[in-house]
């Protein structure tokens, strides 16, 4: 369990890492968008600070994820990004369903994972 838990961390970390360089950087092209998702993207790519904001919380944890410090944070701060991801793929662009579906499991397996962490902010006071 300790190797999956050690797979899934870091092929996480290196997939936010790359998604969030290759944005800043401008290191690949951006894809073809048709229909329903570039209005969205073109609403995305309108506010100025969203995109930003979401790339660099997906760089941070994914630094976080390869070095192995801070997982228990960054699991509960990269959890809204994942889940963005994953409604926005199934709706919207369902070719990249599988890659989404990772993501967003792959959280919720490092959560369950490190679930005696979570333990106290569920407990009623």
């Amino acid at each position: 369990m300790k190797i999956a838990i050690i797979i899934i961390r870091s092929l996480l970390g290196l997939l936010f890492l790359y998604t969030s360089i290759s944005f800043f950087l401008h290191l690949s092209p951006e894809a073809e968008t048709t229909g329903n998702f570039k209005a969205f993207n073109v609403g995305l790519m309108a506010s100025t600070y969203l995109m930003p904001l979401a790339k660099s919380l997906e760089f941070l944890c994914g630094i976080s994820f390869i070095t192995g410090r801070y997982v228990t944070l960054a699991n509960l701060i990269i959890l809204p990004v994942t889940l963005n991801i994953l409604l926005i793929n199934f709706f919207l662009t369902p070719d990249n369903l599988p890659i989404a579906l990772f993501v967003f499991f792959g959280n919720i397996f490092l959560i369950f994972s490190h679930w005696e962490n979570y333990k106290s902010l569920f407990v009623a006071k």
